[in-house]
Formats: structure tokens, sequence, C-alpha cells
């Protein structure tokens, strides 16, 4: 088996080194050997992704000169799960294979490896990472484990008390996600300020939407991308009013400080763009301006903060549907006769590549989220049954469609918009906020909330807020006297941020 530029093997199945040095062994590489099995990996590879490796061969000892070395601490399923990792693979792991790759990750420090175990958490082995991970030392993971464990932490509950104390109370000391929501709204002034252009969150105990923060009177969020990159909200783009004259400034909203700041706009003035934030990095994809679509997209660095263009999309296109499925970035493209495309952009290369294509008749719409790997295409249905919503799942892991049982939404409102967390989605409409339990046909319904009671476009997403309610959704501006005043912060709480 060759993973790039590394070989598997049996070690009796090619001559030792003390009988024909680097016989098998192509230049440039080594040969690890764990138990009864070699594998002959370029020594780049190791140097590169390893600290280990990297300090072993960097050291001038005599180890880093021989032809084989032996490991001792790691196991062959964890090595080979390491090996497809750097090879490009996003391998969905059985619970032996987690062990043994945390065990990787902890002795040859893999940042890589540990990377890719934190996207595959899921309910189903999200106990066995965060413990195990917390015994290894592998802190990263050890978190990101706990915190998708606090977002479901009713459904697991039981199941999190068998963890030793200090596990238990690490998970309980975070903060779990809240659903978020904001509404299209135009820039206002000081001296007419608008009390529905506020940031709100589902107070899931109360069954209600409260109020957040206030949008900057000079923040638009019709037509404009919205989106939350390392819990802070993003907003880019968007119009002042009917003239489509796109605002210039982007802005950011930290709920751990309360506090709004602007950041440039992006070098082509667009709306009815998307905004993707991954990595560190936020992506304007698309949009119009003057009224014409555009294929360019751009990339803020969050830490340089600058705009800079990266690969153009395959076709013109605005308002785009996309998701981060894996720590991936996908698009859904509609270019007609029924047919969608799917993209993912690979940062590494900068390129857009076409995944698959969806064929299907539909009426109106398009949305898409994503849960563990699969990617849940969202439409309305054909007709006369506008609202209601049909899905199909591409999973991919295995390169298949499938069309989910039923159909979603009724005359409450349609399923348009929808984020996932955990194993559940929220959707809302103006007369009800639903959570679904996502399952392997369909998704079921789980609970019934108050409907967002706002009109125009609707914007969700999900932020950890260490700030208590400010008020209700629909109480005026003049009747909360200081909003800043309202906020209460909870330093227990945010120092484990």
């Amino acid at each position: 088996m060759k993973i790039k530029g590394t070989e598997v093997m049996e070690s009796s199945s090619c001559p030792s080194s003390g009988q024909q040095p680097g016989l098998c062994e192509p230049p440039g590489s080594v040969r690890v050997s764990i138990d009864d099995s070699s594998f002959i990996v370029e020594k780049t590879v190791l140097s590169e992704n390893c600290e280990y490796f990297r300090a072993l061969f960097q050291s001038g000892m005599r180890d880093c000169q021989q032809e084989e070395i032996h490991l001792q601490c790691v196991g062959v399923l964890g090595f080979l799960v390491m090996l497809r990792v750097l090879g490009g693979e996003c391998p969905v792991l059985t619970g032996d294979q987690i062990v043994e790759a945390i065990e990787c990750t902890a002795f040859l420090q893999v940042p890589a490896l540990a990377k890719h175990l934190s996207y595959i958490v899921n309910s189903e082995n999200c106990l066995l990472m965060y413990h195990t991970a917390a015994t290894y030392g592998v802190w990263e993971l050890s978190h990101s484990s706990a915190l998708f464990i606090r977002d479901m932490y009713s459904d697991l509950k039981e199941d999190v008390h068998t963890l030793p104390n200090e596990l238990v109370e690490y998970i309980e000391s975070l903060l779990p996600c809240s659903y978020m929501a904001v509404c299209s709204h135009s820039p206002s002034t000081e001296r007419l300020p608008d009390p529905q252009r506020t940031v709100c969150y589902l107070d899931e105990d109360n069954s209600e939407w409260k109020v957040l923060t206030h949008l900057p009177v000079s923040t638009s969020t019709t037509m404009a991308g919205v989106v939350v990159l390392d819990n802070k909200l993003y907003i880019v783009g968007g119009v002042h009013d009917v003239s489509k004259k796109v605002v210039e400034k982007g802005y950011c909203y930290n709920p751990a400080a309360n506090t709004w700041s602007t950041i440039c706009g992006s070098q082509q003035l667009r709306y009815n763009l998307t905004l993707i934030g991954h990595q560190g990095f936020l992506y304007a994809v698309g949009g119009e301006f003057n009224r014409k679509a555009l294929s360019s997209v751009e990339r803020y660095s969050v830490s340089e903060g600058s705009w800079g263009f990266v690969s153009s999309l395959p076709c013109p296109a605005a308002m785009v549907v996309s998701t981060i499925a894996m720590n991936r970035i996908f698009i859904c493209l509609w270019r007609g006769q029924g047919a969608s495309d799917i993209h993912e952009y690979v940062s590494e290369r900068d390129q857009w590549l076409l995944v698959t294509t969806l064929t299907r008749e539909h009426s109106y719409g398009l949305y898409m989220v994503a849960h563990e790997d699969n990617l849940y295409v969202m439409r309305n249905g054909p007709c006369d049954d506008f609202l209601l919503c049909v899905m199909d799942c591409f999973n991919l892991s295995s390169g298949q469609w499938t069309a989910m049982s039923g159909q979603y939404g009724n005359s409450k409102g349609s399923l348009l918009t929808a984020v996932v967390r955990g194993d559940s989605v929220f959707t809302l409409s103006r007369k009800v906020t639903t959570e679904y339990s996502v399952e392997d046909d369909k998704w079921r319904v789980k609970r019934e909330m108050k409907g967002f009671g706002r009109i125009g476009s609707i914007y969700t997403f999900l932020m950890r807020l260490p700030i208590a309610p400010v008020s209700t959704v629909g109480n005026p501006v003049d009747q909360v006297q200081n909003v800043r005043d309202l906020l209460r912060f909870s330093p227990q709480r945010s120092g484990k941020l």
C-alpha cells in the first residue's frame, strides 16, 4: 500500500539493513518499524509534519543516520492513520483507530493529525476523544471535544458523569453555543434609530428570542455577507437602500467585550455576496455589483487586516450556498436544467474543484448545511409545493447521494435557513423555531419554540455568549437606558475560553 511518498510492508518482505542496506528505501526515505510492520516514508514528510522526527533528523545523533527507526510507543493503527492524514485523506475512524491516533499524535507531535481528529468529533466518539486526549495531553483535541460535549450536554449528561470529576467540571465550565439570528436591515441614523436593528439569540430555557446587541447605525445587513469566525460576528458588504449603493466598511462584533469595530471592506465592492469564515480568514465569494453577477473571490486575513484576491468561481454567481464540512469549504452552484454543482475550495492549491453534481427538479430556493461527513442540500418542493422543503444528502466519504425521506416545513414557514449544533439542526420562521434531530434517513422534529417574529431575510449562526440578556425581541430601544450596564460578564466562565 502506498500513501503519497510512503509504502507499508511486512518486515519480512524486504531485506534487512544488515543484508543489503537501502535496497527497498528510495533516496531520501527511511524505514520506520513498529511491531511486525515496516513503513518506508520520505524523510521530508516526517520532518515537515512531526516534531519528533524533525528533532531527530536535526539532532546529529547516530539514530538520525540509521536506515531503520524502531518506534516503541506508537501502534500500527495510529501510524497508518497518521500517514493517511498526511497524504491528504480525511478518514472516518473506529474507536481503536482513534485511541491509537491520539497516542501517535501525542508521542510524535503531529499537529495535522490532532486537527483532523478534532474535525471528526461526533456524538458517538466525543467522550472517547475527550478522555483519551486529556489522558495523553493532547490539549487542543481535548478542548474541542469538550466544547462539542458542552453543546450536547443535555443529551449526553448521563454518560458524561461516567468521566473523572475534573473532566466533568471542565465541560461544565465552558460556554455552550447559542442559536443566533439577525434580519436584513438598512443603515439608520442617530436621530432616527431603528429598534428592530438587533442581533438576537434564542433563550432555549424560556423558549423565546432575546436581544444581544444593537447594530451600529452605519451597518447594513441587507444583501450583506454575515458569518462567525473565531466566535466573532463579521458583516461585510450590504447596501444602503434600493439604489444598491454598497456599504464600504466591514463590521465585527466581539461578544466577550460587547464591542463593535470596523474592518476594511473588500477591494471589489459587492452585495448579495456569501461570506465564509475558515481558519483565520474571511472569504467574500461572488455577489453582485451594479446589478452584474461576480465570479471574483477575495480573502481577508484577520491577523494582517487586509484583503487579497484568490481563485475565482467557475462562473459568476450571487448568494452562493456554502458550508464547512470536515474543515473543508464547499459551495453549491445552480447551473440550470435541474443541475447543481458542488465545488470544494482547496486553499493549499487555491483551486475550486468539482466534487459532484446533483440533478433534481426544483422550483425555487437552495440551502446547504453539513453534519459530520454529510452535506445536506435543501430545495423547495416543485411547483405548488414551494413551502415544503425536500433534501438530498451527499456523503463525502462514500461519494454517494441519498434522497432524504419526507418533506420539511409547513404553513408556518419553509426550511431554507438552518444551523447545525451537535446532532441538532435549528431552523426558524416568523411563527416557529424548530429543532430537528439528525438521523440516518431523515430529520425528526425534536421540539418547537417561539418564532423569530421579524420580517425580511434572516441570517442564522452560532456563537458562545459570555454575557447576559439585554431584552426580549420587540422591546423598543428607549426602554433600554444603558445597554452596556445590563451586560454582566462571568469572569469564571470567560476565563475558560
